[in-house]
């Protein structure tokens, strides 16, 4: 007998066991939840950030980055200054609060009359993170011709605010903040050069007009980017290779008018500047109020739907897909180069760090922008259209032919798709469904009456073989089972094999045939190769029977119900819905029951309504039922083995009364 577990008194989880982390205690005790700590990029770009928004809202030009001897930072600029009055409310100078309170700050009051309409701060936790994680923090506002200074350590006050007057050597506004990052909180205390002066030079990019400056004493190397040409002139000198057409640039921003009709804020909106590229890896950068997300979001999800339907609109009304070439967004993206900047008024961001643009209306602003203003310039400039156009198809194309090659372990290595297998244009495995349908007529119908874009179909010629005593490496010697294995992705295996699934192509593997005795077979056959030779389909939940009707029932209109077709499984629901006319007081034999003999007496409307279409088809999973895979080989060995007819016949005895006959 085990001993009993020690317990502990009570009285080691009290009231005092909780504990309130206050100021910037929760920064310290878990950094990574409010920013990077592989290095301390992030929390100088924090305060990069705030320099950024002041000249985002025009009340800077110049921005300034000195790294010093000592390892601290400086980043200056000519903002407005941090305001250093008492806070009407908290009764402390305010940029004592932005630097140690979390969220504290001047962005979240984005109506009339707010210090920022746009910007990248959204938490207010922003440069109080920078303090917390900092051994020594200084910080100058020049305002109001008085410059105020504190200074800050492990994020408390050590020298408080201090304000005089401004001398001549003095500038007239702006904010000066010098940081020590703490190296205990950081896996390294370098920072990452290339990242610094892309993230510096980006600023620059989207800011016209706007000189950012890197100064770095240990190198005595200065740094100064300013841009004219803003997104135009920055994607020039990073593409990968010459664009196969002029760069397609623009911009759109709410007005009143749009403001009304989309329910965007005025000054929502974006600009942007598209290269296509035949070579090379694409360069995408996407910027939201300035603050790069480099894992995208909403907005470039808007800039994809904008030029995809612009490209495809061209398209249709030039007539210049090719018959069977299905255009997916992945196309007219897959050689797009791009540097997208949005403004969104209130930006909802995937955690602290900022990353990626959450917003959901930022599909719908940046599409409605891109999409009017790329067809326009589309049907402007038509040989450019048509270029655009050739490079989408042709990369619709080439993704088209990839789907059409299975790798196959046996014979020469890659094995071309059956040619009687009608594919689905999807590539989206868990959506896409292939019928195995017995015959050529009936596979026509299936075609006809298919959803193109997931439903693929597969026509089998005769009755497949038994293949429960066939050998596995005989299976291919049959065309029909070969077919099989190749249009499903899947090798035969054994019920302890692990074969690899990966090369599925369907997720749902449907047998579809006639409602008749040669059907039952048929269905019976399949299911026989599907338990013996690819049990894993089964086990997975792969493979489907479908049951099409065996009777249609034509029923005149009565009463307020117009005349209408019902379809019968079977024997039982046809007397059901029989039941159901003479009760809704239709008279005997107003009625007309048609027997379909097989799929291929359908037309591809009504094999569609009753078989196909999701909403309305009956799809049975096959499934072992209760029995375990041992006692289901055995049952199946006694109806498919060669040499079990004394067995067959006693299994038929037994249950020979619970069975119909269709003759």
């Amino acid at each position: 007998m085990p001993p009993p577990m020690a317990t502990k008194p009570l009285s080691d989880y009290s009231e005092g066991s909780i504990r309130v982390l206050k100021g910037l205690e929760p920064v310290k005790q878990r950094p990574g939840m409010y920013t990077r700590t592989d290095n301390p990029l992030h929390i100088l770009q924090e305060v990069l950030d705030n320099s950024a928004d002041e000249a985002l809202a025009g009340h800077g030009r110049k921005i300034k980055v000195t790294l010093h001897t000592d390892g601290s930072t400086s980043i200056e600029d000519d903002g407005r200054g941090i305001p250093y009055g008492l806070h009407p409310e908290e009764k402390a100078p305010v940029i004592e609060l932005v630097f140690t309170r979390l969220h504290a700050g001047g962005k979240f009051d984005k109506g009339k009359g707010g210090a920022y309409s746009f910007s990248g701060g959204l938490h207010g936790v922003g440069v109080s993170v920078t303090n917390a994680l900092a051994k020594r923090l200084e910080a100058t506002s020049y305002r109001d011709g008085h410059v105020a200074r504190l200074v800050f350590e492990a994020g408390d006050v050590t020298e408080p605010l201090a304000v005089r007057k401004a001398g001549e050597g003095d500038r007239k506004q702006g904010t000066s903040v010098r940081v020590w990052p703490d190296p205990k909180y950081f896996e390294s205390a370098a920072l990452p050069m290339a990242d610094l002066t892309h993230l510096l030079r980006s600023k620059a990019v989207l800011m016209p007009g706007v000189t950012v400056t890197l100064v770095n004493e240990k190198t005595k190397d200065t740094q100064t980017w300013a841009y004219k040409g803003g997104l135009r002139d920055y994607l020039m000198q990073t593409l990968p290779a010459d664009p196969v057409i002029p760069l397609f640039e623009g911009e759109g921003f709410a007005d009143k008018a749009v403001n009304e009709k989309d329910n965007f804020a005025e000054g929502e909106g974006a600009s942007w500047c598209v290269a296509f590229t035949e070579d090379g890896q694409p360069v995408r950068e996407s910027y939201v109020n300035l603050i790069p997300t480099s894992a995208g979001g909403t907005h470039e999800a808007g800039l994809r739907d904008g030029l995809f339907n612009a490209v495809k609109s061209f398209i249709e009304l030039h007539s210049l897909l090719p018959k069977g070439v299905k255009l997916l967004p992945e196309d007219v993206f897959a050689r797009a180069s791009y540097v997208l900047s949005a403004k969104v008024l209130d930006p909802q961001f995937q955690g602290q760090i900022k990353e990626r643009l959450n917003s959901r209306d930022a599909v719908r602003l940046v599409s409605s922008f891109v999409r009017p203003a790329l067809e326009l310039w589309l049907n402007q400039h038509v040989d450019y259209g048509k270029k655009l156009a050739e490079l989408a198809i042709k990369a619709a194309q080439t993704r088209q032919k990839a789907g059409q090659k299975v790798e196959k372990r046996k014979g020469s290595g890659v094995a071309v798709l059956p040619g009687k297998l009608t594919d689905c244009e999807s590539r989206d495995v868990s959506h896409n469904e292939v019928f195995l349908v017995e015959g050529d007529s009936a596979g026509g119908s299936a075609k006809m009456g298919r959803d193109k874009e997931c439903q693929a179909v597969l026509p089998l010629r005769g009755k497949v073989l038994n293949t429960w005593e066939v050998e596995r490496d005989r299976l291919f010697a049959n065309t029909e089972i070969h077919d099989i294995a190749v249009a499903i992705g899947v090798d035969p295996h054994g019920p302890n094999d692990t074969p690899d699934l990966s090369g599925l192509r369907y997720g749902k593997v449907c047998i579809l045939s006639d409602a008749d005795v040669d059907g039952s077979h048929i269905q019976v056959l399949l299911l026989t190769l599907f338990f013996r030779h690819f049990p894993k389909l089964i086990e997975s939940g792969n493979v489907y029977v479908a049951r099409p009707p065996l009777f249609r029932v034509d029923a005149p209109a009565r009463g307020k119900k117009p005349a209408s077709k019902v379809y019968a499984l079977d024997e039982g629901e046809l007397t059901a819905i029989l039941d159901k006319l003479r009760k809704e007081g239709v008279r005997e034999g107003a009625w007309t029951i048609s027997r379909f003999k097989g799929l291929g007496e359908m037309s591809a409307e009504q094999l569609w309504e009753t078989t196909l279409n999701p909403d309305t088809r009956r799809l049975l999973p096959v499934q072992l039922g209760g029995m375990d895979f041992l006692q289901t080989e055995n049952l199946i060995t006694k109806l498919m083995g060669k040499g079990e007819a004394a067995a067959r016949r006693e299994l038929m005895e037994l249950h020979g009364d619970s069975i119909e006959i269709d003759i």
